[in-house]
């Protein structure tokens, strides 16, 4: 009975041993041996795909291709392959025996000359009307717009296999989808690696890339890319930032930086540029995030609009004295002159009463410390330490905005919650994706959750619109329009202390009130002419506002 036992399991694993290789070499090995298999009978010259558009709201193209060709001979049907080599070298300024080692090589059908070659050097080729030079249409990008929107967009330059590929921004998170699929020539050939003549050659099409359209405004886009740039000089900044969004979709209608670069010629531009402070650039927000501790606190119902607080002193925190922005103290004050006067003592109680933990969990529900899952390459989650971890003190500070860090896009999205009754939107940049045949399809807003109620938001939105109205940078806001808003001043730390010479100054609001169309953040980097946000981000947001007004044709109030 054990000698068929024994058999019996030699058998099978035998058996089982040929099951493995087969599917081995059929199923894992398959392709690439059909691919082995495929260039032992064919020649191959890759054909490029047209890669993809981006376009603005309208239709403008933000992104393009401008017209190029791929460069191929084919050395069966060059007589003199020396002199062919060199005028062919003179044009495309390539090295003449590099061509002539291409031409040479044993039964080439094709040898590829050089890509993106514009239509003047294609001209100038094509007048010699040389037998077994070829071309092929192809796209070289292009970014008509120069810098604008160039950390939305990102480049396009070369993989370590010299393809192209996408990096940063759009053109690098959508890079799949914009390439396309090369297409193929494709030429029969013999055992001995000859072409068949009579096998002829086949073409297959290349699969262009779909276009991409954009929630960005062209119009706004240009808007903020002028203000920011007059007011970085203006204020002495050393970098700065507009982004604005509509609250109800979450798309992104405009993001200016600065300093900025040229996607154009991007191999000459500091590579330090390239990130996109939008979503990779951290930073403490200092008394804009009063807005959302305040509207934690409304949705709880741990304070009120009108409940009183006694400003009379600084607040002591353990070893810690918590102050006022200039050491004033304005007696007894409301939770909305709280936020209008920008009280920090104020905000600390407001968080005593709403609790470390409802503090915290407030936090993380309106998308702090977790990336925001925009459609763009390189968003930083801005991680936040773990409610464990906290003192009483992180979370003093915290109430403030300061202490821990943020990205731009984390605190615009969390503003629009507060503009569009509650609800946080998913950010985006992409609105619509075009296929070469022209079929559309749509990328749905999408909500992410109800962060706090309709009658919070309500709330919420009219105190910040009396910090607007009656804050410390009143006299720029453009009179007849109901804007809600909030500065901030955040001091820069640097090894294990604040600077108080250098700030973050920044303001973030939405506007018309009563039917939020836009979302805007204002960020400048160490001003130079003020160090407080009242006096330099909050002008230049009205300044942008009022453009905005002016563009949506809505007019002030009398």
């Amino acid at each position: 009975m054990w000698r068929q036992r024994a058999v019996f399991g030699l058998f099978s694993a035998a058996f089982l041993l040929i099951v493995f290789r087969l599917f081995y070499w059929q199923i894992i090995k398959g392709p690439s041996l059909a691919e082995a298999a495929s260039e032992q009978y064919y020649f191959k010259l890759l054909l490029p795909a047209l890669r993809g558009e981006i376009q603005s709201q309208d239709g403008s193209p933000i992104v393009s291709n401008k017209k190029a060709y791929l460069v191929f001979a084919e050395p069966q049907k060059i007589k003199d392959t020396r002199e062919f080599s060199k005028k062919v070298a003179e044009i495309l300024k390539l090295d003449a025996q590099e061509i002539e080692d291409r031409l040479r090589v044993p039964n080439a059908v094709w040898a590829p000359l050089k890509n993106k070659v514009d239509e003047i050097e294609a001209a100038q080729l094509k007048s010699f009307q040389y037998p077994g030079l070829g071309f092929e249409k192809e796209g070289k990008r292009y970014y008509p717009e120069s810098s604008m929107a160039a950390h939305i967009v990102g480049f396009v330059g070369k993989d370590v296999s010299g393809n192209d590929a996408g990096y940063f921004g759009l053109e690098g998170y959508y890079d799949q989808a914009l390439k396309g699929k090369s297409g193929l020539l494709v030429q029969e050939k013999d055992a001995r690696g000859l072409p068949i003549v009579l096998g002829g050659s086949k073409r297959i099409p290349a699969e262009d890339g779909q276009n991409l359209k954009l929630y960005v405004d062209r119009t706004i886009q240009f808007i903020a890319d002028q203000y920011l740039k007059k007011g970085i000089l203006k204020y002495g900044a050393k970098s700065g930032i507009i982004a604005i969004m509509d609250p109800k979709t979450g798309g992104l209608l405009a993001s200016a930086t600065y300093p900025t670069y040229d996607p154009n010629d991007y191999p000459n531009a500091d590579m330090e540029m390239f990130a996109n402070p939008l979503v990779s650039m951290t930073y403490e927000p200092g008394s804009t995030f009063k807005t959302i501790v305040m509207a934690a606190a409304l949705n709880e119902k741990a304070v009120r609009p009108q409940m009183i607080f006694n400003e009379s002193e600084p607040v002591k925190i353990g070893e810690y004295l918590i102050k006022t922005w200039n050491d004033q103290y304005h007696g007894d004050m409301t939770m909305t002159e709280v936020l209008e006067k920008s009280s920090n003592p104020g905000m600390v109680y407001v968080g005593k009463l709403l609790g470390r933990d409802k503090l915290y969990k407030y936090l993380t529900q309106f998308g702090f410390g977790t990336k925001t899952g925009i459609d763009v390459q390189g968003e930083e989650e801005a991680s936040i330490r773990p409610i464990k971890n906290w003192y009483e003190i992180d979370a003093a500070t915290a109430t403030f905005g300061q202490g821990f860090a943020v990205t731009p896009i984390q605190m615009l999205r969390a503003v629009a919650a507060l503009a569009n009754q509650g609800r946080l939107m998913q950010p985006m940049v992409v609105k619509a994706f075009i296929d070469p045949s022209g079929k559309t399809i749509d990328q749905q807003p999408k909500k992410i959750s109800q962060v706090i109620t309709t009658d919070t938001a309500s709330q919420i939105k009219e105190m910040m619109v009396a910090a607007a109205d009656h804050g410390d940078a009143k006299w720029t806001k453009p009179k007849g329009y109901r804007i809600a808003g909030k500065t901030g001043t955040a001091q820069v730390p640097i090894a294990g202390h604040y600077d108080e010479k250098k700030t973050i100054a920044s303001f973030v609001g939405f506007a018309p009130a009563d039917d939020p169309i836009f979302v805007m953040l204002v960020r400048l980097s160490e001003p130079q002419t003020s160090q407080w946000g009242s006096e330099t981000a909050a002008p230049l947001f009205f300044s942008v506002a009022k453009e905005l007004f002016t563009y949506y044709g809505i007019s002030p109030r009398d």
